[in-house]
């Protein structure tokens, strides 16, 4: 009599020709895996590795004893973060330029692509892509030297043509209602350029029979960039917005330490140039590590959270 082949066995066989089905996927794409190495290793030395410092964030950390030797305080540096007053004023800070931020600029390269798109005369298209795409590729070293030159209350542009109207020249720089402002257009104005070509791309990618049909069906352009275009791209569009969303407290240090001094100070400083002063300058390590740990779960949840709604709402989401 045949034996009789038990579940278990089943279970085995399926397994087996995983494995096989893995492993024969691996020979197959093995030059894709051999070059993903070096990124591999890129992110756990710089990335993974230094996660391991965040234990500083539970001690009284000493630059001379060391991480073994520090003694541990439990949460009480996270306890400081809202027990210090400063800390408070410079939160806000942060949120509302992060707001405004994704209410402002996070559109601008939407717009920007779809405008493009519609151009004919791909030599006037190519130049107005370059010309938009080129600032990415400047410092923020050189992006705040070109908007304090711009904002100058002697000899800036702006200064300039607003004093044609009768109107006394204004430092921009050196008051409070003007830094978020500035921090915003000049993000956009730089960063701008860079969103537009993935919303391109994704663009190009769109079935030019959908088009097509909707021509031949008397469609307008405005309708069909509405019923077409847009709904097409908006996996891109979720995709990038939660990333914007997971980082929505990390403004960037350089992007205002370029534009921050003492008579802007009051709505300029975010959580990213407080880190810099009270832990470089002040050598407070323990507190800004704690800081940092603080805006890193905050970002999580704020990612997750949107990455579920995103999901619901509309089917696409980052996993």
């Amino acid at each position: 009599m045949a034996a009789k082949i038990q579940p278990s066995d089943h279970t085995l066989v399926y397994q087996f020709a995983t494995q096989r089905q893995k492993w024969a996927f691996i020979r197959k794409y093995w030059p894709i895996y051999l070059i993903s190495i070096p990124g591999i290793i890129y992110f756990v030395i710089f990335k993974y590795i230094p996660l391991f410092g965040s234990v500083i964030a539970f001690q009284n950390y000493n630059i001379f004893k060391g991480i073994t030797g520090s003694p541990w305080v439990g949460l009480d540096n996270f306890k400081r973060i809202f027990q210090y007053a400063e800390f408070i004023p410079i939160l806000k800070n942060t949120i509302l330029i992060g707001l405004y931020d994704l209410v402002f600029a996070f559109p601008v390269p939407i717009i920007l692509a779809l405008l493009l798109n519609e151009l004919r005369v791909m030599a006037y298209k190519r130049i107005v892509q370059t010309v938009v795409y080129m600032p990415h590729f400047l410092s923020w070293v050189i992006v705040g030297g070109i908007v304090v030159g711009v904002l100058s209350p002697s000899t800036g542009l702006v200064n300039k043509i607003i004093g044609l109207f009768g109107v006394d020249p204004i430092y921009f720089l050196g008051e409070n209602t003007y830094i978020r402002s500035i921090l915003i257009s000049s993000g956009v104005w730089k960063d701008s350029g860079w969103g537009t070509i993935i919303y391109l791309a994704a663009i190009a990618g769109i079935n030019p029979d959908l088009y097509e049909a909707a021509q031949m069906d008397g469609a307008s352009r405005f309708r069909q960039v509405w019923s077409i275009t847009i709904p097409s791209i908006l996996p891109t569009i979720v995709i990038l917005f939660l990333l914007h969303i997971g980082n929505f407290l990390d403004f960037g240090f350089e992007r205002v330490f370029v534009f921050l001094n003492p008579l802007n100070s009051e709505n300029g400083e975010i959580i990213d140039t407080y880190v810099y002063r009270a832990g470089l300058v002040d050598r407070q390590y323990s507190y800004t590590t704690a800081i940092g740990l603080f805006k890193s779960v905050v970002g999580l949840i704020l990612i997750m959270t949107s990455n579920m709604f995103s999901k619901k709402v509309t089917g696409q989401g980052l996993y």
